[in-house]
């Protein structure tokens, strides 16, 4: 039996200023399958439109043409609240996604809540506490006793961490990652990352994940896109995508992006 996609995006354009001399067409005619448990990491150059597609994705930006589906039902027009209770999103600030003024506990259990019209500390009892307190222990950072520390105490790292929990505490049908690992040093990246990966992959989470470290887009995640110009000039996954070196996938990136964009930030470590 054929597959089908969890969400499918069809001849999807968006433009911006349209009709002045900034006139900009962000995303052109782009068309993507993306199937239950697939992890798809994105790279691309400075304006391939990256953001854009999650944004649209999300439901923050509505395409100018072209139609979304998740599962059987077309969401283009749908707002950034309607898909809420479908899709989570991580973002690359360290602040988003997160309450500051609330502790660990008391963000957990909005996530936990999300979508429910019930109070804040609703049902916030010494059972749900130790389920709270198992799950960030699973970060292994030592913050499980901790619950009642306010978020905006805690390092970038740890924010991530627990804005990543947060994120897949009901596991979402779509998981968008917008460099949420940009923001932090190496080593605490690569904690991030290793981290974003079990979750993912322990879950069955369906996820798309931008990235600027080519080293990251090959080692986590099932299959590779590559945007140029706002639409997709690579997409591997499988054996293809296991095989693929740093070398090869520098190559198919120079052969797209301008010079300009092959900066430092397209870590090969």
């Amino acid at each position: 039996m054929r597959r089908q996609p969890i969400l499918s995006l069809t001849n999807i354009n968006k433009s911006f200023h349209m009709g002045t001399v900034n006139e900009t067409h962000v995303i052109q005619s782009l068309n993507l399958a993306v199937y239950p448990g697939d992890f798809i990491t994105i790279i691309g150059g400075n304006g391939a439109g990256k953001s854009t597609l999650l944004n649209i994705i999300s439901g923050n930006l509505t395409p100018d043409s072209g139609d979304i589906r998740l599962g059987s039902q077309i969401i283009t027009h749908q707002s950034e609240q309607q898909r809420a209770a479908k899709m989570a999103r991580v973002f690359q600030d360290p602040t988003m996604g997160t309450a500051p003024r609330m502790t660990i506990a008391e963000n957990l259990r909005i996530a936990a809540l999300r979508g429910q019209k019930r109070g804040l500390r609703f049902g916030m009892n010494q059972a749900v506490r130790q389920q709270f307190k198992t799950l960030v222990a699973s970060l292994h950072m030592g913050l499980e006793d901790k619950l009642d520390t306010e978020v905006q105490y805690l390092s970038g790292g740890q924010r991530q961490a627990i804005a990543l929990l947060m994120a897949t505490i009901q596991t979402p049908q779509i998981l968008l990652l917008d460099e949420h690992t940009a923001a932090l040093d190496p080593q605490v990246a690569h904690t991030v990352m290793e981290l974003t990966n079990e979750r993912v992959t322990s879950e069955g989470i369906t996820a798309l994940m931008i990235t600027h470290n080519l080293e990251d887009a090959i080692r986590y995640g099932n299959r590779l896109i590559m945007l140029h110009r706002g639409q997709i000039a690579l997409d591997i996954a499988g054996e293809d995508k296991a095989s693929l070196t740093s070398a090869e996938l520098l190559r198919h990136f120079s052969q797209h992006a301008d010079r300009s964009e092959l900066s430092d930030r397209l870590l090969l470590s």
